[in-house]
C-alpha cells in the first residue's frame, strides 16, 4: 500500500515538472509540437486542407461521432416500438451530448483510462437522474466506436475524398484531351517502343482513377456498423427483447444510414473486412496516384524535359544551384504513397482479433486516419501540380524523331507479313542489325532489297507515310483518348448523380462541398470548442516557398 502511495506521487510529480503550464497550453497551439510531418508540415499547415478534413479526421471529430451514436441510441430508446424511456429523458439525453466536449472527456478518461466510460461519465454527468439510466444502455464500447468509425469514414470519403479525386479526374480528362493527337514516344522498360500521344499516355490513368473512384465509393457505403453487445450475442438487449434484439440494432443503425454486417452477425466488434476494403481502395489509388507523378516525373528529366512543373519567381529549387527547377510536387506524391502505402500490412494484421474482442489492434487502428490525411493531402497536391504542369510539345516531337530509324521495324515487320513474306519478323531483325552495323537508316536499307522494295511499292500511301513519319504511327491512340475521355465523364456522373446533380464540373463540386457536413452536423452536435491547434496555424501554403518534400 505504501509502495503504491509513493509510485503515485512520483508520477504526479513528473507530470508537474514535465513540461510548464505555459508550455503545456502553447503545445496545444503550435502546431511545430507535433511529432508527426502530416501534422506540422503537410496537413497542419495547409489551410484550406486542414479546414475540410478536421472535421472528420481529428480526435475531436471522433468523440463527435462517438456522441452521435449515443444521442442516436438515447432517440431508440425513446421510439415508440421499444418504449425503453421517455421522450423527455431521451431529448435530455441528446442536449447533454451537444454539451460534451473532448476535453471533458479527455479530462474524464486520465483517471478511468477508458475513452468509452468517459464519454458516457460525461453525458451523465449533464441529465437527471431520471434519465441517467438510459446512457449508453445495452450498449458496449465497440458498439460506439466501431459505429462512429464506420460513419466518420463513409463521410470522410464521400464528402472529402470522392469530390477531390473527381477533381483530379477532370483535370486529366481536360490534358488528356488536350493532347490527344500529340505525338510522343512509348516507352517501356525505360526505352524508346513506338509512337503514341501524350493524351493516351493520360487516358490510361483517367481510367485507372475512374475505377479507384467508383471502388473508394463502393466500399465506403458499404462500411457496417453494430449494435449487438459485448460477444456480438445481443445478450443486454435480449433480457427486454428476447425475440428479435437484432432488430433494434437494424433500426437504430437504419436512422444513421448504415446497415449491420452482412450476414447480421459480429462479435464485439464490426467484422474488419469492411474498413479493410476501403484502407485497400484508399492505397490502391494512392498507388496510381504515385504512378501517375512518377511518370510525369521522369518526363522532366534534363535529356527528356518533355514536360516542367511551373514555379513562382520566389520559389526555390536548391539551396546552390539558382537553375534548378525540380518536379518536387509529383515527387512529393511518390514519397507520401512511400511512407503510407505499406500501412495496408498493419490493417490486414488487424483483422486478427482473438475470440470475440482482444486488444491487440487498440493502438495500431488509431493510426489509420493518417492514412486517409496522407491520400487527400496528395491527392490535392497533385492536382495544383497538374493545374500547372507546360507541356514542351516540340520536345516531345525532337524525342521522336531520335529513335525513328528504329521505331519503323514494327509497322515495316507487320506490312511485310500482310503481303506475305513468310520470315518478315525474323528479315526485318536482321535488317535491324544491318543498319545498326553500317549507320545506315533502316528504311534507306530496305530500298536496298528488291524482294522488299517490291512489297513497298504496293502500299498505299498511308502505309508509306507510316514508314516515313514515325508519328503517324500513333495508332488509334487519339480515338481511345477521347473514348476513355467520354467514358469516364459518363461513369463520374453516374457514380455521383445521387449525389451531385446535372453535369460533374468545378463549379457542381464547389457546390457539393459547400453542402455536404459531417453527419454529427445534422445530429445537431456541432463542434462547441475551437480547434486550438488552428490558432497558431500559419496560413501559408507549403507548396509556396521553400521546397516541400
Amino acid at each position: 500500500m505504501e509502495k503504491r502511495s509513493k509510485d503515485k506521487e512520483i508520477s504526479t510529480i513528473r507530470k508537474r515538472t514535465l513540461l510548464p503550464d505555459k508550455l503545456k497550453e502553447s503545445q496545444m497551439k503550435d502546431r511545430f509540437w507535433a511529432v508527426s510531418p502530416l501534422d506540422y508540415r503537410y496537413y497542419g499547415a495547409d489551410k484550406e486542407v486542414f479546414d475540410r478534413l478536421n472535421p472528420y479526421v481529428s480526435e475531436r471529430a471522433f468523440i463527435k461521432y462517438q456522441l452521435t451514436i449515443e444521442a442516436a441510441l438515447a432517440k431508440q430508446l425513446a421510439h415508440k416500438d421499444w418504449h425503453v424511456c421517455t421522450k423527455e429523458q431521451a431529448n435530455e439525453i441528446v442536449q447533454a451530448c451537444k454539451q460534451v466536449t473532448t476535453s471533458e472527456v479527455m479530462e474524464e478518461e486520465r483517471s478511468l483510462h477508458h475513452v468509452v466510460r468517459a464519454l458516457v461519465n460525461c453525458i451523465q454527468k449533464k441529465v437527471s437522474p431520471s434519465a441517467r439510466p438510459y446512457v449508453h444502455l445495452f450498449a458496449t464500447s465497440n458498439d460506439i466506436t466501431d459505429t462512429a468509425t464506420a460513419l466518420r469514414l463513409k463521410d470522410l470519403t464521400i464528402n472529402v475524398l470522392m469530390p477531390d479525386l473527381v477533381e483530379l479526374e477532370q483535370i486529366l480528362i481536360s490534358l488528356a484531351r488536350e493532347y490527344a493527337d500529340t505525338p510522343q514516344i512509348g516507352r517501356t522498360h525505360g526505352k524508346h517502343a513506338e509512337p503514341i500521344t501524350f493524351g493516351f499516355a493520360l487516358a490510361t490513368y483517367v481510367d485507372r482513377i475512374l475505377g479507384r473512384i467508383k471502388r473508394l465509393v463502393e466500399s465506403a457505403d458499404n462500411l457496417r456498423g453494430k449494435f449487438s453487445g459485448s460477444v456480438g450475442a445481443y445478450n443486454a438487449l435480449s433480457l427486454r427483447y428476447p425475440q428479435d434484439p437484432a432488430l433494434f440494432e437494424k433500426q437504430l443503425l437504419e436512422s444513421l444510414g448504415l446497415k449491420p454486417s452482412e450476414g447480421g452477425i459480429s462479435t464485439q466488434i464490426v467484422e474488419p473486412e469492411y474498413v479493410t476494403d476501403l484502407a485497400y481502395a484508399v492505397v490502391s489509388s494512392f498507388s496510381v496516384l504515385a504512378n501517375l507523378a512518377d511518370d510525369i516525373r521522369n518526363l522532366h528529366r534534363t535529356e527528356i524535359g518533355e514536360v516542367q512543373e511551373f514555379y513562382e519567381d520566389e520559389e526555390v529549387g536548391s539551396s546552390t544551384m539558382p537553375h534548378k527547377a525540380n518536379p518536387k510536387n509529383f515527387e512529393h506524391v511518390k514519397s507520401m504513397w512511400k511512407a503510407t502505402m505499406p500501412r495496408i500490412v498493419t490493417v490486414f494484421m488487424d483483422q486478427i482479433s482473438e475470440h470475440q474482442r482482444d486488444l491487440t489492434n487498440s493502438a495500431s487502428e488509431r493510426f489509420l486516419i493518417e492514412l486517409f490525411v496522407a491520400f487527400d493531402y496528395s491527392v490535392t497536391r497533385l492536382t495544383s501540380a497538374l493545374r500547372k504542369l507546360s507541356v514542351n510539345v516540340e520536345r516531345m516531337r525532337a524525342n521522336l524523331e531520335m529513335s525513328k530509324d528504329w521505331t519503323v521495324a514494327e509497322p515495316l515487320y507487320i506490312l511485310l507479313a500482310l503481303n506475305g513474306l513468310p520470315d518478315a519478323y525474323s528479315r526485318t531483325r536482321e535488317l535491324v542489325r544491318q543498319s545498326e552495323k553500317l549507320g545506315i537508316s533502316l528504311i534507306d536499307l530496305v530500298q536496298r532489297d528488291q524482294r522488299i522494295r517490291a512489297i513497298l511499292d504496293r502500299l498505299d500511301s498511308a502505309q508509306l507515310a507510316v514508314l516515313k513519319d514515325p508519328s503517324k504511327y500513333v495508332g488509334a491512340s487519339g480515338q481511345r483518348t477521347r473514348a476513355v475521355a467520354d467514358n469516364a465523364e459518363l461513369n463520374m456522373s453516374m457514380v455521383l448523380s445521387q449525389r451531385i446533380k446535372g453535369s460533374i464540373s468545378d463549379l457542381s463540386l464547389e457546390h457539393f462541398r459547400e453542402q455536404v457536413k459531417p453527419f454529427y452536423h445534422y445530429m445537431g452536435l456541432e463542434p462547441n470548442e475551437s480547434a486550438t491547434t488552428s490558432e497558431a496555424r500559419e496560413s501559408d501554403n507549403p507548396q509556396s516557398g521553400a521546397e516541400v518534400s
